[in-house]
């Protein structure tokens, strides 16, 4: 998954594992950019009595680069603070719930956020109320106003959400770490019937969400909203990450009372989708996750021969180009990962960032929303669409596929010809396709301004047991 469990340790703890990230221009407010940092994954929607939570103990960042060097020059910090109506009660809820301040919710969540940057600490919001988890129809009737009333918007016009969302991201997870199975292609003799559309293991599933939509003059560098794609005070390199304090201390005999002191360590990060969970070994995933972007020079070799790119032809060949007689280090993946993408590579784009190789999501703020979205971004002629950012319904799966298996070799190297065979290389979920278990359509799923991401299913509505219609290609 985009960065569900990818490492050993963070696997373990859920709520700091920083799962996907999204940067885009907002499509009906383009003068922001809305950034989402989502976390604690594949949330089942009826995980009772304890619903799901941010963590009191993490520290949750999002950072933006703006000068040009894979260095934080704004980051946005949340901490979040748990409180208990009634601890005499099993119950998350007892009645009702119907207003954000409802004496029925029983366990509620609220929190803080700071924006630093070069002038200093801005405290944004204190003691901000997150809405509940979407429990069910019968005990929350009508949950979009409590989603509504808990965004906040600053002084600043920045506007906040944290809280429980739709599961945006969509990959057929059973079938991929089954030994790379991909289900649009043809079988092999150990899965007797024919190939079929890819089946969305997330489909039905929640999330946590922090959401800022920030005017973009207050994320560029000289405070300027940039028109030129070519001006680099335009490019953006975001990232998030959780951190926990250094040292936890036990008391077994007052449970709940176990206390954590010492400065904030990373446990977690996230730029680019899938980059830990595909391009990094398993024996580094976890220092990947303790490292800042400027150290990622130790992942460069990864980049440049990813081992998937040599298994895919292995496992399907005549589907996939192979790749053993391109032995050059892959220019085209350094700089859709690590570097940015340079002028003169794509027309019309360019997300370069410097020389140092550094994973993060980087976003051209010159470059508007589009009218017509792909949901294969750039492979699909929309360069407002990943890897310039992330929207929340791009096919980065399919995406970066593609891009490993060659796609993208002749940006940087117009000697390569691909093997006439390898024409066809297919999405592993088309939204369009999918079978059972899929994403529902759009307002549902997604939704067309902040948070973007959609209601959270409910527990008692279970999707994953009633198939949806298949998404419309937004």
């Amino acid at each position: 998954m985009s960065s569900h469990r990818e490492a050993p340790a963070i696997s373990k703890d859920p709520v700091a594992d920083s799962t996907d990230l999204y940067a885009f221009r907002s499509p009906d407010n383009p003068d922001t950019v809305t950034i989402i940092a989502n976390y604690l994954p594949l949330q089942l929607p009826a995980g009772g009595p304890n619903f799901y939570e941010f963590g009191d103990d993490v520290l949750y960042e999002i950072h933006i680069a703006n000068n040009q060097e894979p260095l934080s020059n704004i980051t946005y910090q949340f901490q979040f603070q748990t409180e208990l109506t009634d601890p005499n009660t099993f119950l998350y809820n007892t009645g009702q719930i119907t207003s954000l301040d409802s004496p029925n919710w029983n366990r509620r969540q609220f929190y803080s956020a700071v924006r630093i940057d070069q002038n200093g600490y801005h405290q944004l919001a204190d003691h901000a109320p997150c809405p509940p988890s979407n429990v069910g129809p019968r005990s929350i009737p009508h949950y979009t106003p409590l989603a509504d009333a808990a965004v906040v918007t600053t002084s600043d016009g920045e506007k906040i959400f944290a809280g429980q969302r739709a599961e945006g991201f969509y990959v057929d997870l059973g079938s991929i770490f089954d030994l790379g199975d991909l289900r649009p292609f043809s079988p092999d003799q150990l899965i007797p019937g024919p190939a079929s559309a890819g089946v969305n293991a997330t489909a039905g599933l929640n999330v946590a969400s922090i959401a800022i939509q920030v005017p973009i003059s207050m994320l560029t560098n000289n405070g300027s909203m940039p028109t030129s794609v070519t001006d680099p005070s335009a490019v953006l390199g975001i990232w998030t990450s959780a951190n926990r304090q250094k040292v936890r201390v036990y008391n077994p005999q007052f449970q709940g009372t176990d206390s954590d002191v010492g400065p904030f360590v990373q446990i977690s990060r996230l730029g680019n989708p899938l980059f830990n969970e595909v391009i990094v070994p398993i024996g580094k995933k976890d220092l990947w996750n303790t490292l800042p972007p400027f150290a990622d020079r130790e992942f460069l070799s990864y980049v440049q021969h990813p081992e998937l790119g040599s298994l895919l032809p292995v496992l399907y060949p005549g589907v996939f180009p192979n790749l053993a007689k391109y032995t050059s280090a892959r220019a085209d993946l350094t700089a859709i990962l690590l570097t940015g993408i340079p002028t003169g590579v794509v027309d019309g784009l360019m997300t370069y960032t410097g020389p140092w190789y550094a994973d993060m999501l980087r976003l051209n703020v010159a470059i508007p929303p589009s009218s017509s979205p792909s949901i294969l971004g750039v492979l699909g002629g929309d360069l407002a669409g990943y890897p310039n950012g992330r929207r929340v319904y791009d096919d980065v799966v399919s995406i970066e596929l593609r891009a490993i298996a060659g796609a993208t070799i002749p940006l940087v190297d117009k000697s390569y010809k691909p093997d006439a065979a390898a024409g066809a290389i297919y999405d592993v979920i088309n939204p369009n396709t999918t079978s059972a278990n899929q994403l529902g359509p759009i307002g549902e799923t997604y939704l067309s301004s902040f948070p973007y991401l959609g209601i959270p299913w409910d527990g008692f509505s279970n999707p994953s047991t009633t198939p949806k219609p298949s998404l419309v290609n937004p």
